[in-house]
């Protein structure tokens, strides 16, 4: 039988960075960055600012991103705009050729950061071709290569990418989050003075937050709305987590499908729910919450990535801009009595927020820690941590 797979496209004079998908399609651009080979999720991201917070966002692990606004890359790179201590997107892809850095917080140009961290990047790409792409046909599997001398196995490539299995039935949780307990310290970052200290003070309502891949902000803003917060590991028991005298908990964003994370992750937060103790998720957390208390999740035809997505909060009708990064969503239907849906999205009406009614849990699908409105949201946090003070 004849192979139906397309012609690759030829390569241009001076490629050394090609995007290869299942289906043999071939797109070539100019490598930066790490040099070598990966193999993952294609996704767009629509934000125009913010790409470092986003490479090192750990919800992106196994996922490679093509950012749709052209200029990435030119204010450079700094050692405080991270939500990680690493890179865990696998590479990204942009339509203009990465510039020197014009920005005085700049410590790297964004091509010597992405190199740093092994991290591929490819320029030159029709970023707008491939955001319609997704969008008519859902995220494909793609495998990226760099390789500075020009030299490219297609068919390789072309296989790499179609074995990788997808999202789907993955948990990545366990691969991002951190292994130890951390005492968290350290609030929001201020103009010229850096990120604020403290946040540890004894007197302040304790959160246990669990690290399912969690981004530093989202601490950080506990900090500024007067909680302490102790980080646990994805993998903690409930009895760990019980042995630091939470006063709350929090459930962490993260990567993967959050039915596979659920299989070790829901017993514990079922049985944080039966201590009526307050409890807030964001993103992965707000899924597993959902499953927690009999919901369900399902793969997201082209998933919610940037940083202009308006969410309605159904108690006023109030409109909040926020940031999103999921691949996955609650299903409003099946849901129990017992659950309440409070925020929906404006772009496609699908789940953006649950409560319970019997106890102090909520839980939200977008970022309220990105504060793209950028206040919008914050309240989410105050709401927490005042209620954990009322429950006392």
């Amino acid at each position: 039988m004849a192979d139906a797979r397309p012609a690759p496209a030829p390569q241009p004079q001076g490629a050394t960075g090609v995007v290869v998908f299942a289906d043999g399609r071939v797109v070539w651009g100019q490598g930066f960055g790490a040099e070598g080979e990966a193999v993952g999720e294609l996704c767009f991201n629509t934000a125009m600012t913010g790409y470092q917070e986003v490479m090192t966002d750990p919800s992106y692990a196994k996922q490679v991103i093509a950012f749709t606004f052209p200029h990435i890359g030119n204010v450079g790179a700094n050692d405080e705009d991270v939500e990680a201590a690493e890179a865990h997107a696998l590479g990204c892809l942009v339509r203009e050729v990465v510039t020197e850095p014009s920005n005085y917080r700049a410590n790297y140009g964004f091509s010597d950061w992405m190199k740093k961290w092994g991290r591929i990047g490819i320029a030159g790409v029709d970023t707008r071709a491939l955001t319609k792409l997704v969008r008519t046909e859902g995220p494909p599997n793609i495998a990226i290569a760099h390789h500075a001398d020009g030299k490219f196995d297609l068919d390789a490539l072309q296989e790499l990418s179609a074995d990788w299995p997808g999202l789907e039935g993955m948990d990545l949780a366990k691969d991002v989050s951190r292994l130890q307990v951390e005492r968290w310290s350290g609030g929001k970052w201020a103009w010229g003075q850096g990120y604020e200290m403290g946040g540890d003070d004894e007197s302040r309502p304790h959160v246990v937050a669990v690290d399912y891949g969690n981004k530093r902000n989202i601490f950080r803003n506990l900090v500024e709305a007067g909680a302490r917060v102790t980080v646990v590991p994805a993998t903690a028991t409930f009895e760990e987590i019980m042995a630091h005298e939470p006063d709350g908990f929090f459930l962490s964003n993260g990567p993967g499908d959050p039915a596979a994370t659920g299989e070790y992750a829901v017993p514990v937060i079922r049985k944080m729910l039966e201590t009526k103790k307050p409890l807030f998720g964001i993103c992965l957390g707000h899924q597993m919450l959902a499953i927690a208390v009999g919901g369900r999740t399902s793969k997201m035809f082209q998933g919610h990535r940037g940083a202009n997505h308006p969410v309605k909060r159904l108690a006023d009708g109030r409109v909040e801009i926020t940031s999103m990064n999921h691949g996955f969503a609650v299903e409003r239907e099946g849901m129990p009595d017992n659950v309440r849906e409070t925020h929906i999205s404006l772009f496609d009406n699908s789940n953006c927020g649950i409560e319970l009614t019997d106890r102090p849990a909520f839980s939200v699908q977008y970022h309220p820690e990105a504060s793209p409105g950028p206040q919008d949201s914050f309240y989410l946090f105050q709401r927490f941590v005042s209620s954990i003070t009322k429950e006392a």
